[in-house]
């Protein structure tokens, strides 16, 4: 890519590249033969393994907002999207939690896709950002996720 004023191309960061990588063994991984309900106990496996991998307030929050999502939203199923723990409706991701450790940033993220049915009008949130998992919290996830998926 070409230099513009006094930025340069550098490439993809560390982390974009390991997110990349991440990505490339989950699809690998889900390509093997294997009966459904063993490659969704696999991916959910793998949720949670990634879960008990991070540190800290992110661990603790991944593993609020990962009880929060497979209480209230069961349609939704558990896997991993670039690295991330994530949740998807006919295996189309709906939601994914973003820790902040994954690409350095002060806050978590709790994003969703465009197949989220969270639209109000001509501009809505597609992510949250999320410093703690409060009772509150929780409650505006929940209410989320059952919209997302209705």
């Amino acid at each position: 890519m070409a230099a513009t004023g006094s930025s340069t191309y550098e490439g993809f960061t560390a982390e974009e590249r390991a997110a990349m990588k991440d990505h490339a063994q989950e699809r690998k991984k889900s390509a093997r033969r294997a009966s459904r309900a063993e490659k969704a106990a696999e991916a959910e496996r793998d949720v949670l393994a990634k879960i008990a991998e991070m540190d800290g307030s992110d661990r603790a929050m991944a593993e609020r907002v990962h009880a929060v999502i497979t209480a209230n939203a069961p349609a939704l199923a558990p896997r991993l999207w670039y690295g991330m723990p994530a949740y998807a409706l006919d295996g189309k991701i709906v939601c994914h939690f973003q820790c902040a450790a994954k690409f350095k940033t002060r806050y978590a993220t709790l994003g969703f896709s465009d197949l989220a049915a969270l639209d109000e009008g001509a501009m809505w949130p597609a992510a949250f950002a999320l410093t703690e998992v409060t009772p509150e919290v929780e409650e505006r996830i929940a209410a989320l996720v059952k919209r997302a998926v209705a």
